[in-house]
């Protein structure tokens, strides 16, 4: 009797969730069918590529992982989130087929990896590749004058380390390499060197015999030099980005537990200041200053105020995402999240959903975008990962 009474709570708690994940999805689908696109004064920068979630278990998530617990992928959200991760060593690799339903040789390929020195200090790696698939170069009365692949990738190395009980700080250096206006005439291979300064705070206790975990993260990425095509005669910031994230976990019984959590995250690039001057002669002039003349550091400090619509522009220029995801017996996964990003700064507005099994010595993530608009380029985005625990595949070894 005792026996059937836990399988009856194991098949309570399955079908709550399971009501709770479809009817989230159905509801934040349809209050957003109708979002209509508008434009404004998008920032923009080079090498966006840098800022595209690489990592299924995220990419299900609503793209978010500023204050998840950690994994093989943190390397992109928060490395400091290393310094707590379980097991010595792993490595994961993500593929994602990109905008589908403009180009079928489109895709993002992502290997990242750490490893444990000591219960104090990680380090960790991660290589990103971007391609862009066959383009067919023309001249200005459309002949062809060739076939190029344009590509980008980074590399980068991160050392993290706690800093007490509850928190840890990590740095990486990221080397960033792109070819994608390679082909047009005085156009170079791009390079850029960027760093990323992380910190991660984590609490867990217990209640009624069950844990608890309240975590918070905050990521300042890819903040570095600027990048030219044209051998330094015109450059482009590079996609600084400022990451805040929070997360709550609670075991809802001995094999059912579930997770929230919520990040925000600001381009640190100068936003576009569009002026009008009306000549004599009645004709107006455009221009449009992107703020490029400013150093690095101002540019990051000014990017919290230069908006021409001021504090309520501001807070336009914030992509917010909100994520669950829930576990059984710690060995399969569901989740999902939304991402919003405001119609005059973009106008991405998709749901997410993903799943994820867990094996003695890997992991297989699963995750797929749906659009709240129709025909929209990000529309079937698939997502798949692996990851290999090294230190309990040696151990199995011995």
């Amino acid at each position: 009797m005792e026996k059937s009474s836990k399988y009856k709570n194991h098949c309570r708690w399955h079908s709550v969730l399971a009501i709770f994940l479809v009817l989230g999805i159905s509801i934040t689908f349809k209050a957003n069918a109708q979002t209509t696109v508008t434009s404004s004064k998008m920032i923009s920068s080079a090498v966006p590529f840098l800022t595209i979630s690489p990592d299924t278990r995220a990419g299900g998530m609503g793209d978010l992982g500023a204050a998840t617990s950690p994994d093989v992928n943190s390397q992109h959200w928060n490395a400091s989130k290393y310094a707590f991760v379980d097991g010595k060593s792993a490595v994961g690799i993500s593929y994602i087929p990109w905008l589908r339903n403009l180009a079928d040789d489109m895709s993002i390929m992502y290997l990242s990896g750490y490893y444990r020195l000591d219960d104090q200090q990680v380090v960790s790696s991660s290589l990103r590749y971007f391609k862009y698939g066959n383009i067919t170069l023309t001249d200005v009365n459309g002949s062809p004058l060739g076939n190029q692949s344009p590509n980008e990738f980074s590399c980068d190395l991160g050392y993290s380390r706690k800093l007490s009980d509850n928190w840890s700080g990590a740095v990486v250096g990221r080397y960033i390499r792109s070819s994608v206006n390679v082909g047009s005439e005085g156009s170079e291979v791009g390079n850029a060197f960027a760093a990323d300064i992380s910190f991660f705070y984590t609490n867990s206790w217990s209640r009624h015999r069950l844990d608890r975990t309240f975590s918070m993260g905050v990521n300042f990425s890819n903040i570095g030099s600027k990048i030219s095509f044209d051998g330094g005669n015109n450059e482009s910031f590079l996609p600084a980005n400022m990451r805040l994230g929070v997360g709550y976990s609670m075991d809802l019984d001995k094999y059912n537990k579930i997770v929230f959590n919520a990040d925000v995250s600001k381009l640190m690039v100068p936003t576009p200041n569009q002026t009008a001057t009306e000549g004599k002669d009645g004709e107006v002039t455009v221009s449009i200053n992107t703020g490029i003349d400013k150093s690095v550091i101002s540019s990051i400090f000014s990017s919290f105020g230069d908006a021409p619509g001021g504090f309520s522009e501001e807070l336009q220029e914030c992509q917010l995402s909100f994520g669950a995801e829930y576990w059984y017996a710690n060995q399969f996964a569901l989740r999902t999240g939304y991402f919003y990003e405001n119609e005059n700064k973009g106008n991405r507005k998709y749901i997410t959903a993903g799943a994820g099994v867990k094996l003695t010595s890997f992991i297989l993530d699963f995750a797929y975008m749906i659009p709240t608009e129709q025909n929209h380029p990000l529309a079937n985005t698939l997502r798949f990962s692996i990851t290999f625990d090294i230190g309990s595949m040696m151990n199995a070894g011995r």
